[in-house]
């Protein structure tokens, strides 16, 4: 059958799931200018309806139609948390594709000096303003960060299970993401040659030297520096900690990407974080972008930058349950056989 003698067709007497349909459905919700500075948009990260509204400058029930036409398309994903919805690229399907392939032929011109440069623009203040929202409250917070950090968990318990995943001796660089006061480096540095925490807070950092300094942790150190820009060479660590830190973040499978770009093969990725849940306070108190996340969510986020899950450890508290997932970043083959 030729392309438009089906598309002639009435839509009852096509093919079921025709692929057809699919990238029609696509191109045509692709096909509105607003729809289209939002597919560049989300090509930066993930964002909310409200991101969104104080960037383009439009009215949420107008963005928020937008936003159901792209989605129910196939060429963004929606993920609700509580009373957040996050919105991003689809990483499968004819939408997908459609929406890679849009985005690669947007003017040059334009993206340079023109309305989507405008909207990226307005877009960066928007992520400016939520992360000085909290760097204030990492500020505010560095003194009683592990008192607020165990208002809800059992630190100890979480330790614990931690200390039963990563390997009991033999690291030579251990690296702790989002350190905070250390906490991470100051339990796990026995193990390790050597043992260095990242966080982007001089506040937290400089809590963070004085009690790794009184706890004799000679083989620590801290730095300051960025979670997605990690300051390494590739495999530089053979484990490496994300402690409680993704739901604070914009991006979080671009920093177990790059978690996974300096971790050595055959290393460990350990990170324990929320299982999801609706605690609304902890988002309007606390600064948590992320309400938790899912099983599915970080084994694709895993999978994506290279690693294997080889473990999940469930925590039950109350309110909230801690997860642990441990990955590992394939060894290289010492003898890999000659191509034929």
């Amino acid at each position: 059958m030729q392309a438009e003698e089906l598309d002639s067709q009435p839509r009852a007497d096509r093919p079921p799931d025709s692929p057809m349909d699919d990238l029609l459905a696509a191109l045509r919700a692709a096909a509105e200018p607003t729809r289209l500075r939002i597919l560049a948009l989300a090509s930066h990260g993930e964002l909310t309806v409200s991101e969104l509204v104080r960037t383009l400058g439009q009215s949420q029930p107008r963005i928020s139609r937008h936003l159901k036409l792209l989605t129910e398309a196939g060429l963004l994903t929606r993920h609700r948390e509580g009373s957040w919805a996050f919105h991003r690229l689809a990483d499968d399907g004819p939408g997908a594709d459609v929406a890679r392939h849009l985005n690669a032929l947007l003017p040059q011109a334009d993206i340079q000096d023109g309305i989507l440069a405008q909207d990226r623009g307005r877009l960066s203040d928007v992520k400016f303003a939520r992360a000085e929202a909290a760097e204030n409250y990492f500020r505010d917070n560095a003194e009683s960060w592990d008192k607020l950090r165990s208002l809800h968990v059992d630190d100890a318990k979480v330790e614990a299970a931690i200390g039963k995943l990563l390997p009991k001796d033999g690291i030579e660089n251990l690296l702790d993401l989002g350190t905070g006061t250390g906490r991470m480096l100051e339990v796990f540095s026995p193990r390790a040659r050597r043992a260095t925490g990242i966080d982007l807070s001089h506040e937290m950092l400089t809590v963070a030297r004085d009690k790794l300094e009184k706890a004799g942790c000679a083989n620590c150190q801290v730095r300051q520096g960025d979670l997605y820009q990690l300051p390494f060479t590739s495999g530089d660590f053979d484990a490496i900690t994300i402690h409680q830190v993704l739901h604070y973040l914009d991006e979080p499978g671009r920093a177990i990407a790059e978690a996974a770009r300096v971790l050595a093969p055959g290393g460990s990725l350990l990170i324990a974080d929320f299982a999801p849940h609706a605690l609304e306070s902890l988002r309007q108190d606390h600064e948590h972008r992320r309400l938790g996340f899912g099983g599915d969510e970080i084994k694709a986020w895993l999978n994506r930058a290279g690693l294997t899950l080889k473990d999940t450890v469930s925590l039950a508290g109350d309110p909230l349950t801690v997860v642990l997932w441990l990955a590992e970043k394939p060894p290289t083959d010492p003898n890999p056989e000659p191509a034929p």
